[in-house]
């Protein structure tokens, strides 16, 4: 399947950035599963590219002049397979995503809710991943609720609905819990009627000897509908943009993502 995307992102300030610093991490993640056709980002000045700890491409922009607006726009074309058969660990170990971290905390309601699964975890853990991204949906339906962005995983998993974020980071800890390690994707996720938010996040879970996607939001398979930017132990390591700044005052976030075939 071929993807084209669109996605812009505008920073309005109330008073002058005298200085800031953005990471951006909006290029497609380097994946056997997807092939970059051609991508490109238009940022208001001049970059620096590098791979973060987790491999992730990254932009590091820096902007030292005063501003009180800052766009970033990616676009581009991406090829990606039909079907998931799961991705090599590369040269992060797995155990690196069995480490806690503050958004992915657990409490003593998410061990009760886990504790069907820790048996069934040891014999078939890709059945006992998928039960739990189901039961998961159950607890929190998506869209329902209401969520903050910083939210952690007890908070998320506290309320009564929850946004792909929330899903991601409550079966990330609950993995973890259940001794598999788990890790957080941001990217782009092709719905079909143009009408769902075209940015998306999800997890992939080391099962088998092979880290496995798990889209609690939608249930379905991550396949050729899906575009992998960046992962980590939570949304702060694989956030799509996340920076720094001197001055500014309060910020208004404008966001806007399509994708659809090409």
């Amino acid at each position: 399947m071929l993807l084209s995307v669109i996605h812009s992102t505008t920073y309005r300030y109330a008073e002058p950035v005298q200085r800031s610093t953005q990471y951006i991490r909006l290029s497609p993640y380097p994946t056997a599963r997807q092939k970059v056709v051609r991508w490109e980002l238009d940022l208001p000045g001049s970059q620096v590219a590098l791979r973060d700890a987790f491999d992730n491409i990254t932009q590091v922009l820096t902007l030292d002049r005063p501003h009180d607006e800052i766009t970033l726009v990616a676009r581009g074309q991406v090829e990606v397979d039909d079907t998931d058969q799961g991705e090599a660990a590369g040269r992060i170990n797995p155990q690196v995503f069995l480490r806690p971290t503050g958004l992915t905390d657990s409490n003593e309601s998410m061990s009760e809710f886990i504790a069907p699964f820790r048996s069934i975890v040891v014999g078939r853990p890709y059945i006992a991943m998928n039960d739990l991204a189901s039961a998961i949906l159950e607890k929190l339906p998506h869209g329902a609720g209401h969520t903050q962005a910083d939210f952690t995983a007890t908070q998320a998993f506290a309320a009564q609905g929850a946004l792909g974020q929330d899903h991601a980071h409550v079966f990330i800890s609950c993995a973890r819990s259940l001794g598999v390690p788990a890790r957080y994707v941001s990217g782009y996720v092709y719905s079909g009627n143009g009408q769902d938010v075209a940015s998306h996040a999800w997890a992939e879970a080391w099962v088998s000897n092979r880290w496995i996607s798990f889209d609690v939001s939608r249930t379905r398979e991550v396949a050729g509908g899906y575009i992998k930017l960046a992962l980590g132990r939570d949304y702060l390591d694989a956030c799509p943009v996340r920076g720094i700044r001197l001055g500014g005052g309060q910020e208004q976030l404008s966001a806007h993502a399509k994708v659809q075939t090409a």
